[in-house]
């Protein structure tokens, strides 16, 4: 795999982004990997959309997708220098303001843009990243996404066990990034409302504000015309004032509505073959919160 991925670094990035095209058309139009998911979750959730926008955006999703990929891949073998002439950073004082409390600052994200190049940004302009990341189960691929992500300045850390590791990072005056698009089973989460339906989401973020009163700042990653990154940081949202069940759902769902907001902009950004809604609310579920020690 090492041999492959340095094959991907040989090339020179139009090569590199081309090959990640066709991969994202394999997957998508060939094999067809969740499509039929895909289609039915963006259809309802932006209903206004005629089929033929709906299949413009699906197909642009898989395609970017295989980009993404080998964008990462290729940045990655490269060195995190490359990627400094290509992504732009906005709105860099709502981080800085977040630091100065010197409670550190959790950094919102989601399956939006080339995530994983979001990250590298980071650390780049010259600030201590930690990403909360779940653990694939597969373990060699898991090891060579471990190596592709080891650069300095940034240290994974498994989702799994991984709040009190979250806030001694905090602690130091650091980030913690955590991606919330994911869906959760019942056990692990509450429901809010994305794109007007019950999904289920981690209230780790609120929690994690909570306790340690460090300030969220959303930040997502948005391609340019010219082949580059945007890279933005919005305004910082205060920590929930306690740990109650209403306040952190509250939190919560303010947070998933800010991901939901950025998605419409540009749909076909997210992963929409991703089975968001797959779990189920049952009555009483949307105020359950497990309490963290």
């Amino acid at each position: 795999m090492i041999g492959v991925l340095k094959l991907v670094a040989a090339f020179p990035l139009p090569a590199a982004r081309g090959i990640g095209r066709f991969i994202g058309f394999v997957f998508g139009r060939v094999i067809r990997h969740h499509r039929d998911d895909a289609f039915l979750q963006l259809e309802r959730s932006l209903p206004e959309l005629s089929p033929s926008e709906c299949k413009r955006i699906i197909n642009s999703m898989y395609t970017l997708q295989g980009i993404n990929t080998l964008e990462m891949i290729w940045y990655s073998m490269r060195g995190l220098k490359k990627l400094e002439n290509t992504i732009e950073l906005e709105g860099r004082e709502h981080l800085e303001e977040a630091l100065k409390r010197g409670k550190g600052a959790l950094l919102l994200s989601a399956h939006f843009g080339n995530y994983e190049l979001s990250a590298m940004a980071v650390s780049i302009h010259g600030y201590k990243l930690s990403p909360v990341v779940k653990t694939i189960r597969n373990k060699t691929v898991n090891e060579v996404i471990q190596q592709l992500r080891d650069h300095e300045g940034l240290t994974f850390l498994p989702s799994k066990n991984a709040y009190r590791d979250c806030l001694k990072v905090l602690r130091k005056n650091e980030l913690v990034g955590m991606i919330i698009d994911q869906n959760m089973t019942r056990d692990e989460g509450i429901f809010i409302d994305f794109f007007g339906k019950q999904a289920c989401s981690s209230p780790g973020l609120a929690f994690m504000a909570a306790q340690s009163k460090a300030p969220v700042v959303p930040i997502f990653i948005y391609r340019t015309p010219d082949g580059g990154f945007r890279q933005k940081l919005f305004p910082l949202i205060e920590p929930p004032a306690d740990r109650k069940p209403e306040t952190i759902h509250a939190a919560t769902q303010a947070y998933n509505k800010l991901v939901e907001d950025v998605i419409r902009e540009t749909p076909e950004e997210w992963i929409w073959m991703h089975r968001r809604w797959k779990t189920i609310p049952l009555e009483g579920d949307s105020l359950v919160v497990r309490a963290k020690d």
